[in-house]
């Protein structure tokens, strides 16, 4: 019994589903007889009742006795009474119409017996492995309950989760390796900048000219070494940054933003202009994260901008917008495309180029985004902070 019913089990959906439908059309031939044999038998029993109403001859004997049960003379036969007409007529029709409802009921049990039986139970493991991969969660496993088609795609679902799943941990092993090494070599190269910051600082108390000369262009690649160390212990710690969600006062959060780009845009000798289209009193935000945000974006932005600054404040239904604007030269196409990547500058100086890919990860551990645009003169930089 136990290989029959695998052998069921393991059936392609087609052959299944053709055994279903077969079925459920013999059922509903077998109902359309029956039917038709129930009404046939009830008419028959309705005429039954008026032939003895009609007169009935037989034949006798010399004796004048009666010979046999006696026949019905005639092929008319007796007038039935007009509610029994009506019921005669319903039961020699009732069949033909039963004969579709029999069938549409028959293959409407045979499709939900073949969804129940064949389709229900490895759908709704799918639906629950979509759902738990879309959220990272790789921790279960997608049971094959058959071998058909259907079980073969569970089963190439689970392929694929147990390949994300190590994938993933691979990954997470290289990332925490990362980090590991970015950490020692900004511990280790500590000792050495020390070490020649010192010998540069008596290199300068030198009577040598030169040598004084030469001191100070070391003491200027020393200190970029120092800030190139700085920022990579930076980025290790922007990696384990999340935001700390409370509620934050819109009209407090644009005033304290407004101020401190003001700061900034006047030791630029920029003019900053805001606009705050929120309407809530307050969000679930972090808002020292935003500040911080803001902060990288308002430096890039009177650094660029020829006269203009603009801070634009934007609710939606899922969180804030924060939009910073310039009338600067723009981005060119190639700082569109990189512009967020680490240590990607244009400038010469000492810069590494970190504000706008920092800004970028703490938008994303906030769930939102970082979005770089051109506005014809000038250039535009949306961020947005999801809520709770």
């Amino acid at each position: 019994m136990e290989p029959l019913k695998r052998r069921w089990r393991d059936l392609s959906l087609r052959k299944t589903l053709v055994v279903y439908i077969t079925a459920a059309a013999l059922l509903a031939l077998v109902l359309c007889e029956m039917t038709n044999d129930l009404c046939g038998m009830r008419i028959r029993e309705i005429h039954a009742g008026y032939l003895d109403s009609m007169e009935k001859y037989y034949l006798t004997n010399e004796r004048g006795e009666r010979m046999g049960e006696g026949t019905y003379i005639g092929t008319d036969a007796f007038p039935l009474s007009p509610k029994d007409q009506r019921t005669v007529d319903i039961l020699r029709a009732l069949p033909m119409v039963t004969a579709p409802v029999w069938s549409a009921l028959c293959i409407l049990g045979a499709v939900l017996l073949f969804y129940r039986n064949k389709l229900k139970r490895p759908l709704a493991e799918l639906r629950l492995a979509s759902e738990k991969i879309s959220q990272n969660d790789l921790d279960f496993t997608v049971t094959a309950h058959s071998r058909d088609e259907l079980g073969q795609l569970c089963a190439s679902f689970e392929t694929m989760r147990a390949a994300l799943a190590q994938n993933f941990s691979e990954m997470w092993r290289q990332m925490e390796e990362r980090k590991r090494l970015n950490a020692a070599f900004a511990h280790d190269l500590r000792t050495p900048l020390t070490v020649l910051k010192g010998y540069d600082e008596m290199l300068q108390t030198s009577g040598d000219e030169q040598t004084r000369a030469t001191a100070v262009t070391m003491q200027r690649h020393i200190s970029r070494l120092e800030h190139y160390v700085d920022t990579m212990s930076q980025l290790r710690r922007l990696e384990d940054t999340r935001p700390v969600y409370r509620q934050t006062p819109l009209k407090a959060l644009a005033a304290s933003l407004y101020e401190s780009g003001t700061i900034l845009c006047e030791r630029a000798e920029k003019h900053l202009s805001m606009q705050n289209r929120t309407a809530s009193p307050a969000l679930s935000l972090d808002g020292d994260l935003i500040s911080q945000v803001y902060g990288n974006l308002i430096a890039n932005a009177t650094r660029y901008a020829a006269l203009q600054v603009e801070l634009c404040l934007d609710e939606t239904p899922e969180g804030l917008i924060l939009t910073v604007s310039d009338d600067g030269p723009g981005f060119d196409k190639t700082s569109l495309e990189k512009a967020v990547d680490p240590y990607f500058t244009r400038e010469k100086a000492d810069h590494f180029g970190l504000g706008l890919y920092t800004s970028k990860m703490l938008c994303e551990h906030h769930g939102g985004w970082l979005r770089l645009e051109n506005t014809g003169p000038g250039a535009r930089v949306a961020a947005f902070f999801k809520s709770r």
